[in-house]
């Protein structure tokens, strides 16, 4: 089953792609500091009724060296079935692009990741056809960045680092890291960064630890941030479309029980209709009107104009 968690743990290397290199630092992997990333599609799937999707693929371009891909997998648990569909994603890229394949899976507990780490083999009577063998992120080598400067220089990883030890009791340190960083930074990273943990961190008490430090009541507050803005005025977009909406839906009520009959086009206006004033005015009508022309006469712009009934 796919979670916030799992989402946050792969789709953090698509969107920034800084944190390539120290993660191949942490496993071991030589990789030059620059690089080329694309992201690629992630579907594996070669007969229509069996779909097989990967989590990320990656075409990574070294500046020193020849192209490869990075499989990307997020794993919750010990899964044995992942031991045959990690070998199909791993030889499908491979002959479908004809470049080499990394397969890197991301844990966020070590009794799962000491079971991703493989080899998982094919073989007969000791004879091995095929061996897979994952690289592993874990807690295990994961560092927990909970020194500000350091979390400056990437936040990336950071936030990785954040997630990938959530359960971990001593998660808040490397939370607050963060946060003293993000309210530094400017309001777009801010945003990004603080909506990746909020899903990422998943359903642990991390999570509500982020959400104290992130809270709009010690976070720019009153300054009229982009943050701020964007928060306060999603909020009030919401609560307003959601009045719209109630508005159009009585109104459309109130018609069909006097029997008025209602067009397609009339009924995609009401409910498509935005300004609250406008609902207000058409919701007092109804009880009056014979039919949509009458709930219609008077607005600006009318053709026709009667007078109420």
């Amino acid at each position: 089953m796919v979670t916030s968690t799992h989402e946050a743990s792969h789709r953090i290397f698509q969107d920034r792609p800084e944190l390539l290199t120290p993660v191949f630092d942490l496993l071991g992997v030589p990789m030059s500091a620059k690089a080329s990333v694309s992201v690629l599609s992630a579907d594996v799937t070669e007969i229509q009724p069996l779909e097989r999707r990967v989590d990320t693929v990656l075409r990574v371009e070294p500046s020193d060296g020849d192209a490869f891909l990075l499989a990307i997998e997020t794993q919750g648990r010990r899964d044995n079935r992942k031991a045959t569909n990690w070998s199909y994603y791993v030889a499908y890229l491979h002959e479908k692009f004809r470049l080499p394949v990394l397969l890197l899976v991301t844990c966020t507990d070590r009794s799962t990741a000491r079971w991703a780490s493989g080899p998982f083999t094919c073989e007969v009577r000791g004879w091995a056809t095929q061996s897979t063998h994952p690289l592993v992120l874990s807690p295990d080598n994961v560092p927990m960045i909970t020194d500000r400067r350091t979390a400056a220089r990437n936040l990336a990883m950071a936030a990785f680092s954040a997630i990938t030890h959530s359960k971990n009791p001593k998660a808040a340190a490397i939370l607050e890291a963060l946060f003293g960083v993000l309210r530094e930074t400017d309001p777009l990273t801010a945003v990004y960064f603080s909506g990746l943990l909020e899903i990422g961190l998943g359903d642990t008490p991390a999570r509500q630890t982020w959400r104290k430090l992130m809270g709009f009541t010690n976070f720019f507050p009153g300054r009229g941030t982009l943050l701020e803005k964007t928060f306060l005025e999603g909020e009030a977009r919401g609560e307003a479309k959601g009045e719209a909406k109630g508005e159009a839906k009585a109104i459309l009520r109130f018609l069909e029980a006097r029997g008025v009959s209602v067009p397609e086009d009339a009924r995609d206006r009401i409910a498509n209709c935005t300004d609250l004033g406008l609902l207000n005015r058409w919701l007092d009508r109804t009880p009056h009107v014979k039919s949509v022309d009458d709930l219609f006469a008077e607005d600006p712009g009318a053709t026709t104009p009667q007078a109420e009934a």
